[in-house]
């Protein structure tokens, strides 16, 4: 029999881990999403959410992974049942409808590394840049195309030679370039009032839905809470590995990264432009926060050409993690059939690049993806603990989590806050944004599919997404379970 691929170590697993959490979720999504909902007040459900949802899911997938050694759709067929695979199927969807325009992120980082090392940009210009690289086609497309090749390469080499070894090197040098960032960014003159904005709440922001909404939607969206992401990472970790210390550590890396993303990005932008423009350019929220305020930070540090090459470096290693775990997850569900790595891998570029051309051409798109399938996230989470909660929640708790010495044991409080407190969480903030959107965001139009952050859209293409997957449940099901656990490992 085949030696199983596991990672090497609890150092290589949790690297790999942050290397899944830590990507653009934080240095890109978080700053603006926490700008545009008010910064210090956005930090505060945050935070909640991160103990409250998405550790406690984090937590389970590395169960559901481990236990059954399969992907996200087998370990559901598995351990809950043949009839919920379905269930499964939605959180491999979720992540794959986000692998489509995750990928395209990943080509803007890819773009501003040449552009920074060729001297092609301008940090003073990085505004009328960014608009000119993301209102044009084929070069969006290209880089795009390139990420998913390099991802695939790696992943094509196995878990240890490629994923562990590839997140040892990006990792680390993720974070120093992020902490030179936030050193520079905080002692700008007018930095102050950024870092008062980002941590100084105005609570009355507290009692928006969207606050709470997007906090929720942000922790699962950067931890990967809810995607499966862990749970098939968790196939290649050692029996002996320690799941909740492993679990808190990736969660707790991901939260301190994301604050250092925004410590480095929102302080410049009140530092570089006068109060009034940089609250408006903070409410904006734009998708190019990022790619704009940078560029003009390392513009006005010595040697900032050599920085500014470094960070996005960095941030394309960040993205490139990132999108290597969802490359596996997709990966490894078709080699739970029977697929070889190598097959299975060339079909998920195929897949991978033709879905993610239209979010590459269009920002329009894009933007209509990111609300969708960010939101989706809520969904798959709250499967996986419907999951949990069906295969019995104290059952899981000793028979998958509190298997190892010297790890955290959990209590029955686990079971209480999986079991109800995540589908409480769900319900009350999934009806208050039905609430919203139906009598006071777009009272009219709300159900229009075609309008790019409606309700009608997300439930357009959620329901196709269920409807097929129940209709075909009993295929989904074999074919998850097409192979043997013990040979998936073996992969």
């Amino acid at each position: 029999m085949p030696k199983p691929d596991r990672f090497s170590s609890r150092w290589g697993l949790i690297v790999a881990g942050l290397g899944m959490a830590v990507g653009t979720g934080n240095l890109w999504r978080f700053p603006r999403i926490a700008a545009q909902n008010g910064g210090a007040a956005f930090l505060i459900p945050w935070f909640i959410f991160l103990f409250t949802w998405s550790l406690p899911l984090l937590i389970a997938e590395f169960g559901l992974g481990r236990g059954s050694r399969r992907g996200v759709v087998g370990a559901f067929a598995d351990l809950i049942g043949r009839r919920y695979a379905w269930m499964g199927g939605f959180v491999a969807v979720t992540s794959v409808m986000i692998l489509f325009y995750y990928s395209v992120v990943t080509g803007w980082t890819l773009k501003y590394v040449v552009a920074s090392l060729t001297g092609e940009i301008d940090g003073l210009m990085a505004e009328e840049y960014w608009l000119n690289y993301s209102g044009s086609i084929w070069e969006p497309l290209g880089f795009h195309a390139v990420s998913v090749l390099a991802a695939a390469a790696i992943i094509r080499r196995g878990v240890v030679a490629g994923i562990e070894r590839a997140n040892k090197v990006l990792i680390p040098m993720l974070l120093l370039l992020l902490i030179v960032a936030v050193v520079r960014s905080v002692t700008l003159p007018g930095a102050e009032k950024g870092l008062h904005f980002l941590f100084n709440p105005d609570l009355s922001l507290l009692a928006s839905y969207r606050t709470w909404l997007e906090a929720l939607t942000q922790s699962a969206w950067s931890t990967g809470a809810g995607w499966g992401l862990i749970l098939t990472y968790a196939v290649y970790m050692r029996p002996d590995e320690q799941v909740v210390n492993s679990a808190t550590a990736i969660g707790l890396g991901n939260n301190t990264a994301s604050v250092l993303a925004g410590m480095a990005i929102v302080p410049t932008a009140f530092a570089l432009l006068a109060e009034n423009d940089a609250l408006e350019a903070m409410a904006a929220g734009n998708t190019g926060l990022t790619f704009v305020w940078i560029p003009q930070l390392f513009a006005r540090m010595p040697g900032g050409a050599v920085f500014q090459g470094l960070f996005f470096l960095a941030l394309f290693c960040a993205a490139l993690s990132s999108l290597i775990a969802m490359v596996e997850l997709a990966t490894r569900i078709l080699m739970d059939g029977g697929t070889s790595r190598r097959v299975a891998v060339r079909c998920v570029v195929i897949a991978t690049i033709v879905g993610g051309a239209p979010s590459a051409i269009s920002l329009a798109v894009f933007e209509n993806q990111d609300w969708t399938w960010g939101l989706a996230l809520m969904i798959s989470g709250l499967f996986i603990a419907l999951g949990v909660t069906r295969f019995g929640v104290r059952r899981f708790r000793t028979e998958l989590i509190n298997v190892v010495p010297g790890d955290r044991q959990l209590g029955r409080g686990y079971d209480w806050v999986l079991a109800y407190l995540v589908p409480f969480e769900f319900m009350v903030m999934f009806g208050w944004w039905i609430y919203q959107a139906v009598t006071v965001i777009d009272p009219l139009e709300w159900w229009h599919p075609l309008r790019s952050s409606s309700l009608g859209t997300c439930l357009l293409q959620w329901g196709v997404a269920l409807v097929l997957l129940v209709a075909f449940n009993r295929r989904i099901a074999a074919m998850s379970l097409g192979r043997p656990a013990h040979m998936q490992a073996a992969e």
